[in-house]
């Protein structure tokens, strides 16, 4: 049996997901992560596993560990078989969108249609730095990322599925009678999440997203998530679209030790007391394999006894 406990066909990836955050000194290596989420993939507690998508550690100034995160979610899918999968989030400045349509469409076909394409602006300035990638001023970038957004909506469309595809008249990510084949399982493609904070990001996760997760830089504060959940349901409502029909992901850190998972528990609960209908529990790097058995045990497990 599996952790998801949605309908066939749900576009919405159940109460609770895993995730491994490499922000320890002894990081993340391919066997660790590789062994949690086989660890996972064994749990009916939980319905979800999660990468982010860096190319160093974000949580120091330049280098440190992490692992390329469109491969690694193909290369894990299989170790938590009806499961989700998610990536939160993909950063718009690292690929061209037409490829990451592409790679979400293989994901989607390797999940069995259970995959969540998370995307965002991109913000680290040392990982840019290092690898030679261009972080433009904040309005430039998000002006490339509303665009990019829209292309790989465009390629994730049914419109996309046969010719004469889709064509956008753009200067940056023109589309020319494109299709994408094969095509996604699922009509209009893997559900898309925008981390969006500010108006811009609002409107485009209005026009675009089916779910919206709290930025990793800010675990654990429920008042941040209320405020952002009421602002972005508003808007929904606004733009005509039903914001029970959304999906407001928290993430927190469990830690290591009993107590951390302890208050852990508490503020999950306070999560979903404020309207997170997913909650992303986060197990640091140094913590995994085995640390994940004690996140299920104490955490995972009471909060499905509550919340079903």
């Amino acid at each position: 049996m599996t952790g998801n406990r949605e309908a066939p066909g749900s576009r919405h990836p159940g109460l609770l997901g895993f995730r491994i955050s490499p922000t320890e000194s002894t990081g993340i290596d391919w066997t660790r992560l590789d062994e949690t989420w086989a660890l996972a993939g064994e749990s009916q507690a939980l319905d979800a596993g999660w990468l982010s998508d860096h190319l160093a550690d974000a949580s120091q100034e330049r280098g440190g560990p992490s692992v390329e995160s469109l491969t690694a979610a193909a290369a894990l899918a299989h170790r938590v078989p009806g499961k989700w999968v998610g990536i939160a989030v993909v950063s718009g400045t690292f690929r061209h969108p037409a490829l990451v349509a592409k790679a979400a469409t293989v994901l989607d076909h390797a999940t069995g249609g259970r995959f969540i394409l998370g995307l965002g602006a991109g913000w680290h300035p040392g990982e840019h730095d290092a690898f030679g990638i261009a972080l433009p001023p904040i309005v430039e970038r998000f002006d490339r990322f509303e665009r990019g957004v829209r292309t790989i909506a465009a390629l994730l469309s049914d419109a996309a599925r046969s010719e004469p595809g889709v064509t956008i008249d753009d200067p940056i990510f023109p589309l020319h009678r494109a299709t994408n084949e094969p095509p996604p399982l699922c009509s209009g493609g893997p559900p898309l999440w925008i981390g969006a904070q500010r108006r811009r990001g609002i409107a485009l996760a209005v026009r675009h997203a089916e779910g919206w997760p709290m930025p990793g830089n800010r675990p654990g504060d429920v008042a941040y998530f209320s405020e952002r959940r009421d602002t972005i349901r508003r808007a929904l409502a606004g733009g005509g679209r039903d914001p029970d029909a959304f999906t407001f992901a928290a993430q927190l850190s469990c830690g290591r030790t009993a107590a951390e998972r302890a208050a852990a528990l508490a503020v999950a609960e306070r999560f979903v007391e404020a309207g997170a209908n997913h909650v992303m529990l986060g197990l640091p790097a140094a913590a995994a394999p085995d640390g994940l058995a004690d996140v299920v045990r104490e955490v995972a497990e009471p909060l499905r006894a509550r919340f079903g």
